[in-house]
């Protein structure tokens, strides 16, 4: 499936700003077996003082600006149009959660995509007592790592509610767990923390959805949005899978994936600091059109 994806965010400030300076990971980039990327774009208006691109350490995209001149705004565009490739085959190929330890221990390669990464704490998807406890409770004898990675998902489907007022970029994941609301990050946060807290390694997806109008209704240009969903490691044979709690299914041709974290801490669609004084606003519009 081929993809046109545009996205614009526009920030304006009370009183004009000195020196923003700011770290971007937006642009989607090539994945084997996953998506080819066959064009991308990312420009800002104005035209920043400072611009340098580079990748980090999990090879995700990284754009580097800064102004040093008064700012009243910021414009940023992309525009890129990926493939997403067909999902791999269905077949549960992973091993018992009891095997998958062992297979953990074995594993040498402590690069990028090394599972050990993603089996730890992290700043905002930590293992919780509660978390762990409620991963337990759906795991039954002789169920498979993917089996249990499935379950944990559309639980958490099941028990929460979706909620974009209810939390915000800073709320932990414990809270938005208890309360049973959220949104995609929150969703996302929980499964890794139940994940982690039962030996299964599991990392954070920031990306796109396509999305689809209610039957009868059409389709809005900017109304999606960016999204997030989980990536587990099933074991050897299966290597890396994805899905999406909040919206209980794997992530298939309709993802468009941006980068691969930790916790959302490792790919934040932007970061940065500004010296000013006043209040801003924000803006956010996302289009995602299937080309074929």
């Amino acid at each position: 499936m081929r993809y046109e994806l545009k996205l614009k965010l526009k920030y304006a400030y009370d009183a004009p700003s000195d020196h923003a300076r700011n770290m971007l990971r937006l642009l989607p980039g090539d994945i084997e077996g996953v998506q080819v990327v066959r064009a991308r774009l990312l420009q800002f208006d104005p035209v920043p003082s400072e611009r340098h691109d580079s990748c980090d350490f999990f090879g995700n995209a990284v754009t580097s600006v800064a102004w040093h001149l008064p700012l009243a705004e910021i414009e940023v565009t992309l525009e890129a149009k990926v493939d997403r490739l067909a999902a791999s085959s269905a077949f549960d190929l992973s091993c018992s959660l009891g095997e998958l330890r062992e297979e953990l221990a074995q594993q040498r390669d402590l690069g990028p995509m090394s599972p050990h990464h993603f089996m730890g704490a992290s700043h905002r998807a930590a293992p919780d007592p509660d978390m762990t406890a409620f991963a337990r409770s759906l795991i039954s004898p002789g169920m498979t790592a993917y089996q249990a990675i499935e379950a944990i998902g559309r639980a958490l489907f099941e028990e929460m509610r979706f909620d974009a007022k209810a939390t915000n970029v800073d709320t932990p994941a414990a809270e938005a767990f208890v309360n049973r609301h959220g949104v995609c990050q929150d969703f996302t946060h929980i499964m890794i923390s139940c994940l982690r807290g039962i030996g299964v390694p599991a990392g954070y997806v920031s990306g796109f959805l396509r999305t689809y109008p209610p039957p009868g209704q059409p389709r809005l240009e900017g109304a999606d949005a960016m999204h997030a969903w989980v990536r587990a490691w099933a074991g050897v044979d299966m290597g890396w899978v994805e899905f999406d709690p909040t919206n209980n299914q794997t992530a298939g041709e309709d993802y468009i994936t941006v980068g691969y974290g930790r916790d959302y801490d490792d790919v934040p669609p932007l970061r940065g600091a500004m010296r000013g004084a006043g209040g801003q606003q924000s803006a956010q519009a996302v289009d995602v059109l299937a080309l074929s």
